[in-house]
């Protein structure tokens, strides 16, 4: 550590590396007076400008620095033209907040936009807004299940954060200096145990993780952290038998004071065993990730034309902000993108239409309904509860004329684009229609999204009116009907079966990135975009299109990718089920070779959309059906460690015992040794891989780097086994 004054900077050891911290601090801010924050409370409930209940005023007091400053803000806020309150306009809305600082302890992580997309092991609450005689509140209420679903959903945001950014070097260095943006909560719990009003942050997730990370070391995992800081924001007094009774609220702000004020004295007594003028390392991670600068909303106010019901605007216009943040800033990916302007869209145009039918519609297409609830949901009791019908049936409703028309005009408001095309449209549906199968699939998640955005299903007699799904349990007893000129069958395959082609990454985007006139793995025969090549299939009269569709959607399943999706051969014996290309002179409609089924590539999807544009010798024309240019990008693999797992340990073989047997009998010792090690670590990387796919992050093994130490560990082990294959000479034979 280096010598410092206060004020100058000074270097300090951080994982291996120097980092230099600008100021450090020797004084950490006292705590707030009671006197201080009901003064506070007082002039929140007495202000014009700004609506929170009382409780969520409590809360706020508790966690500001200087509550203080927050009544300055407050009492000198009386008219919108002299207020001090920071304002901002936004889609639906104007919003209302105070800047202050917050304790690092008073301050929960919110729901995280970015992984809105994906599957993890704890669902997110239910999120309900708040209203009082029509007049929105700035207040959301979060339910849980129970307190443990609380602290695990608080664990799994903060670790998967981490896991995939971290900024605790920059505030080691200098702080957290751009403010979060916060509002109240409270959470409710369907155990019926008592409520809990807290401030969580919606933006700024990643610097609250951060700030955690500094507090407990270079050396502590995303999962340490997260489990650190749960542990803290959860933990709650003692009811004491004989005592007036707190509310958990307030036993629970309690616990979280008592550790702070530990927390202070830590440092102070850091600071008194520092030898001269020695920095303590520990004193900075306490100094600098202590409070935590914050624009805390406490105000909303309806734009007049809003169609909101009082109780969503404020969450509708909280989205708006962060969106906003993101796609400016640094953006969410497409995916997580698009889950938030679809949802987003769904709901204005739902409580527009003031329709029962579509409030069931929205809650299973954001999956607050469970696929079980698919017959329910659509009042069809014969309807399969199965992911590819949820997809089915959610497209078809999606894109009926007057509701797409609605859907994508708001779509186009919220992303603030002059126009939104049947391709963007699918785009947004991508993520909505994959939620059952986006763990399972994630291998093909890539390739699938992107062929959504390239126009998915969504075909130009797909969106017309007229037409509804024919309801079935066996998708191949509609190709005779389809073939007869039922439109009703024919349409259904094609959003069937086209999704589940997608879905198993055996139609991607733009195909044709790879053109070849022989039928291979990884070809194509020509150049079309993923609508088109659906609508080649479903075309009337295309029997071999429509068998390609039918069977796809029978042999799907949720559960998994079919062996055949890997585009690489030789893997049946891997297990699993696979698609088949089609012969229409079989019974079965499937064609093999020397009796064993044939699996369907890529190729034989597009041949079979365009068949009368594949001809023997023939490679394509450069352009796709219609005439345009392809893309020839293609979809990039990248590097796929996302796929790999945790760190396992080899055992190091024998003990010293043995070092009295000649070396032959050590060596064989050592070799059994090995091999048991080895088909442990084996038996380990597939009981891994069997729990792969039941959450979609953290990756399987781990952070990147742990990846990189088992894979370097792995291919030494393989190199020092290759190299010794000379003393083998092959056999002769």
């Amino acid at each position: 550590m280096s010598a410092t004054r206060p004020g100058t900077p000074v270097e300090i050891e951080w994982d291996k590396q120097k980092i230099e911290v600008a100021d450090v601090l020797r004084e950490l801010p006292d705590a707030s007076s009671v006197g201080d924050r009901n003064a506070l409370v007082k002039a929140g409930l007495e202000s014009s400008l700004a609506y929170l209940p009382e409780d969520s005023w409590h809360a706020l007091a508790r966690a500001v620095v200087t509550p203080s400053t927050v009544t300055v803000q407050l009492n000198n806020s009386r008219d919108a033209d002299s207020s001090l309150l920071l304002e901002e306009s936004v889609d639906g809305a104007l919003l209302r907040s105070v800047h202050s600082r917050i304790w690092l302890y008073e301050l929960f992580p919110g729901i995280q936009p970015r992984t809105a997309q994906e599957i993890l092991a704890t669902e997110d609450p239910l999120v309900e807004g708040a209203a009082e005689e029509d007049r929105p509140q700035a207040v959301l209420r979060y339910r849980y299940k129970n307190l443990a679903h609380l602290r695990n959903h608080i664990r799994q945001t903060l670790a998967v954060t981490l896991a995939r950014n971290s900024y605790a070097e920059s505030i080691l260095a200098r702080r957290v200096t751009r403010a979060l943006i916060a509002h109240p909560v409270v959470y409710e719990f369907e155990d019926g145990s008592e409520p809990v009003h807290v401030l969580v942050a919606r933006d700024g997730i990643t610097r609250l993780a951060s700030a955690w990370k500094v507090l407990a070391g270079p050396d502590e995992e995303p999962e340490a952290v997260a489990e650190m800081a749960a542990e803290v924001l959860v933990a709650s007094l003692a009811v004491v038998e004989g005592q007036p009774h707190k509310p958990r609220t307030q036993r629970m702000a309690l616990a979280r004071e008592r550790r702070r004020k530990k927390l202070r004295a830590e440092f102070y007594e850091e600071w008194g065993r520092a030898q001269g003028e020695a920095v303590p390392l520990r004193a900075v991670q306490i100094g600098q990730s202590h409070t935590l600068p914050a624009h805390v909303t406490v105000g909303v106010v309806p734009n007049g034309g809003t169609s909101l019901a009082a109780r969503d605007v404020f969450d509708d216009a909280l989205h708006s902000v962060l969106a906003s943040i993101h796609v400016e800033f640094k953006a969410w990916d497409e995916a997580a993108q698009n889950v938030e302007v679809a949802g987003r869209a769904l709901k204005h145009v739902v409580q527009s239409h003031q329709s029962d039918g579509l409030a069931g519609i929205y809650e299973l297409a954001v999956g607050r309904r469970e696929v079980a609830d698919l017959p329910s949901v659509y009042n069809e009791p014969k309807l399969p509860a199965t992911g590819l019908w949820r997809a089915t049936r959610l497209v078809h409703t999606l894109t009926r004329p007057a509701l797409y028309d609605a859907l994508r005009h708001r779509a186009k408001e919220i992303k603030g684009v002059r126009r939104m095309t049947d391709k963007g449209f699918a785009a947004l549906l991508g993520p909505m229609v994959d939620q059952p199968w986006r763990a399972t699939k994630k291998g093909a998640s890539t390739q699938a999204r992107n062929a959504w955005t390239n126009g998915g299903v969504l075909f130009k007699e797909v969106l017309k009116d007229g037409w509804a799904p024919v309801v079935t349990d066996d998708f191949t007893s509609l190709v005779e009907p389809a073939m007869g000129g039922d439109q009703n069958a024919r349409l259904t395959l094609a959003l069937a079966g086209g999704t589940a082609l997608i879905a198993d990454k055996l139609l991607t985007r733009n195909v044709g990135s790879a053109l070849g006139a022989r039928r291979a793995y990884g070809k194509v025969p020509l150049r079309s975009d993923t609508h088109k090549v659906v609508e080649g299939l479903a075309r009337e009269g295309n029997l071999l299109g429509l068998w390609t569709l039918g069977l796809a959607a029978q042999r799907f399943q949720d559960s998994g990718l079919p062996w055949n999706a890997s585009q690489q051969e030789g893997l049946p014996s891997l297990g699993g089920y696979a698609h088949y290309a089609v012969d229409l002179e079989a019974e079965d409609r499937i064609l093999r070779e020397g009796g064993d089924p044939v699996p369907l590539l890529e190729w034989d999807v597009v041949a079979a959309a365009f068949p009368e544009r594949v001809k023997p010798g023939r490679t394509g024309g450069a352009d796709d059906a219609d005439g345009e240019r392809g893309d020839q990008s293609g979809d990039a693999e990248g590097d796929d460690w996302d796929d790999v797992g945790e760190e396992t340990q080899f055992e190091e073989g024998a003990d010293g015992s043995e070092d009295e047997l000649p070396v032959d009998q050590r060596i064989a010792h050592r070799r059994t040794l090995l091999g048991e090690s080895l088909a442990d670590a084996k038996d380990l990387v597939e009981q891994l891989h069997a729990l792969d796919g039941l959450i979609s992050s953290p990756p399987l093994y781990g952070q990147k780097e742990t990846w990189a130490s088992l894979r370097e560990m792995a291919m030494t082990i393989a190199t020092s086994l290759h190299n010794k294959a000379g003393d083998y000479p092959e056999d002769s034979e």
